[in-house]
C-alpha cells in the first residue's frame, strides 16, 4: 500500500470540507504534488494531463510486443483492486478490469449492492471500509453525487487510507472518462497543432451529463479554445461551467442550431438524452433528430474534424458514420484502457518504471 507523504484530509472535518468548491477542494485528495484520490476534473492540472496522456502512450507502445506485455504483467502484481459498481456500466467496468489485468494488479468486484451486506441494513460507508481491509486501491462508481469523496475522507481518516478512484459519481463528475477524452482529442489532431485554438461543441443532454461538465472543465487547461453548448433549453449547460469558463478566460456560446454550425467545428462531443433521470417523462417531449449526426450531415464537416461519443448511444450518432474515419468513439474506448492504466500507475508510483522501460525500449 502507497503510504501518503502528506495526508492533508486527516483530522478534517466533512462538513467543512464539503462547504468548499472542487477547486478549494482539491489540494486535500492529493499525495505530495502528485494525485492519490481521483474525484473530479478540477484537481488535474495541465502538467498532469500531459504528463498521464504522454504514460498512457508509452504503455501503449510497451504493449506492443510479448516481452513488453510481460513487463507490464509484473508491475503492479503485488497489488489489490476492489471495482465497486453500484450503479450500472459496461465500458467503465471493462475498461478499468482491462487495466488492472495490463498490470498484473489482482481485482475483486461488487456490481450489485444487493449482493452485499447493504442489503442486511449496512451503511454503504461500512460496506467500503470493509472493502479497505482487503484491498490496496478502490474503484467505485455511485449513483449518489458526491459520494466518491466522502469515501475518499472517510478512508483517509482510517488507520487504513487507500486511494479512491471515482468511476462517475452521480450526474455530478467523471473524471476518468474526460481523461480519456482529453488523450482522444490530444491524438487527434496531432498533426493539427493540438487541442489550442479550436472549436469544440458539445451536443445533446448537457444539464444532465456528468462526461460533459468534466471534459469542459479540462479545456479551461488549453488556450485559445471555444466551446459550443448545442442542447434543448430544458438541457443546457450547468451556469456553474459556464463561471468556470468566464474564470479561465474560455470563450463560448449556448445555441441550439447543430446543423448550421457544423461547417466550423473542429471537434463535436455527442451525448443522448439522459432519460433515466427523469421525473415525469419530460424528455419524450424532445425532437432527438435535431441533435444527431447523420451520413447526410457529415457533408456539412470539415475533413479534420472529430466525432465523439461516451456511449452508450442511441439515435444520435448513425451506424453508418461508424465507418467514417472522423468517428473516434470507439478509439474512445480502447483509449479508455490505456489512460487508466496509466492513472493507477500513477497513483501507484509506478511510472518511473515505466520511463526506464521505454527509454530502453527506444534507445
Amino acid at each position: 500500500m502507497i503510504q501518503y507523504r502528506e495526508n492533508r484530509l486527516r483530522g478534517v472535518d466533512w462538513n467543512e470540507l464539503e462547504a468548499l468548491s472542487p477547486a478549494e477542494r482539491a489540494p486535500y485528495f492529493m499525495n505530495g504534488d502528485s494525485v492519490y484520490h481521483v474525484l473530479f476534473a478540477q484537481q488535474f492540472n495541465r502538467e498532469f494531463l500531459d504528463r498521464i496522456c504522454e504514460l498512457a502512450t508509452r504503455t501503449r507502445r510497451i504493449a506492443k510486443t510479448r516481452g513488453g506485455m510481460m513487463f507490464l504483467k509484473e508491475l503492479l502484481s503485488e497489488k489489490r483492486a476492489m471495482l465497486y459498481f453500484a450503479q450500472p456500466s459496461s465500458r467503465t467496468f471493462l475498461s478499468f478490469l482491462a487495466s488492472c489485468e495490463i498490470l498484473g494488479l489482482r481485482s475483486g468486484e461488487v456490481r450489485d449492492s444487493n449482493t452485499s451486506s447493504e442489503m442486511k441494513g449496512e451503511s454503504p460507508e461500512d460496506t467500503v471500509r470493509t472493502f479497505s481491509s482487503y484491498f490496496d486501491m478502490i474503484i467505485m462508481r455511485h449513483p449518489q453525487g458526491g459520494f466518491a469523496e466522502r469515501i475518499a475522507w472517510l478512508l483517509s481518516n482510517s488507520e487504513r487510507p487507500i486511494p479512491v478512484i471515482n468511476a462517475g459519481s452521480g450526474a455530478d463528475q467523471h473524471p476518468t472518462q474526460a481523461l480519456l477524452d482529453v488523450y482522444t482529442l490530444q491524438r487527434s489532431f496531432e498533426g493539427e497543432g493540438g487541442i489550442e485554438g479550436k472549436r469544440i461543441a458539445f451536443v445533446g443532454d448537457l444539464a444532465r451529463g456528468r462526461t460533459v461538465r468534466s471534459l469542459a472543465t479540462l479545456m479551461t487547461h488549453y488556450p485559445r479554445v471555444h466551446l459550443a453548448f448545442i442542447a434543448p433549453p430544458s438541457l443546457q449547460i450547468d451556469e456553474k461551467i459556464l463561471r468556470t469558463l468566464d474564470a479561465a478566460g474560455i470563450t463560448y456560446e449556448l445555441g441550439e442550431d447543430l446543423v448550421g454550425m457544423l461547417p466550423d467545428l473542429d471537434a463535436v462531443y455527442m451525448t443522448r438524452i439522459q432519460d433515466e433521470w427523469d421525473t415525469q417523462g419530460e424528455s419524450k417531449a424532445i425532437d432527438v433528430g435535431a441533435y444527431a449526426i447523420t451520413v447526410d450531415r457529415l457533408a456539412r464537416m470539415k475533413d479534420t474534424a472529430v466525432i465523439m461519443h461516451p456511449l452508450p448511444r442511441r439515435g444520435e450518432i448513425s451506424p453508418e458514420v461508424d465507418s467514417d474515419p472522423r468517428a473516434k468513439y470507439w478509439r474512445q474506448v480502447r483509449n479508455g484502457m490505456w489512460i487508466r492504466a496509466s492513472l493507477i500507475m500513477h497513483i501507484l508510483d509506478r511510472d518511473g518504471e515505466v520511463d526506464r522501460y521505454y527509454d530502453d525500449l527506444v534507445s
